[in-house]
């Protein structure tokens, strides 16, 4: 019967904590690996190497070199995401929060290059997803801005656009300086850059009787 006893007894309970730490080990590893080499040329042998592990220990957490990629991406996009959010005070003013939240943005990207470079792989060597990882932590987090909007809105102090409007040209514009910095090199500090974006995205580059007359001549010709 002891001995029955013993076998029924439950194994070592699992370290969930350790298991997380080496996992985010890896990933710090696997992020700066595939950003200097690329995708094809960072097998997991490489990356066992660099840790000092064999590559069994890096199966162990991640099945497969593919799972490994995408889940250091997904880790990125999370950290962005936080960092913005930690960034932008919850008192803030609304115009204030969605200024400070351009900044974070950039600033990220700019002490994260190597981001960058994985958000370009990805496309590159998974061309058959439907949505890159960026993208659907960008649409997860829409909720939160529509808030935001709303908020101004109804106080007045911004136009009733559509969100969906909003948000895409919004995109466009920290997307596109986030990639320009990355390819061309930032020629200009993240704060006047950001001030730059939000100077146009706010006041626009017509005067005010231009905007007028345009105005004008659009109900002129419904």
């Amino acid at each position: 019967m002891e001995g029955e006893a013993t076998k029924r007894r439950p194994g070592r309970p699992k370290d969930v904590q350790l298991a997380e730490r080496r996992r985010g080990e890896i990933l710090d590893v696997a992020v700066q690996l595939f950003a200097r080499y690329g995708y094809r040329d960072t097998d997991v042998e490489r990356i066992a190497r660099a840790l000092g592990v064999g590559k069994g220990t890096i199966y162990r957490y991640f099945p497969a070199k593919r799972t490994l990629f995408l889940d250091s991406v997904d880790r990125c996009m999370r950290e962005l995401f936080e960092f913005v959010a930690c960034c932008v005070p919850a008192e803030a003013d609304p115009l204030e929060h969605m200024e400070q939240a351009v900044r974070a943005y950039l600033v990220y990207f700019d002490e994260h290059p190597e981001v960058v470079e994985l958000l370009i792989q990805e496309r590159a060597e998974f061309k058959e997803r439907k949505q890159l990882t960026y993208f659907e932590y960008r649409e997860r987090n829409q909720g939160h801005w529509r808030e935001v909007a709303q908020q101004l809105v109804a106080e007045g102090r911004v136009r009733d656009v559509p969100f969906a409007q909003v948000s895409e040209v919004f995109g466009y514009l920290i997307y596109g300086a986030m990639l320009t910095n990355y390819f061309k090199g930032r020629e200009k500090p993240i704060e006047q850059q950001a001030r730059d974006i939000l100077h146009i995205l706010w006041f626009g580059v017509l005067s005010d009787e231009e905007r007028h007359r345009r105005l004008t001549a659009r109900k002129d010709t419904r």
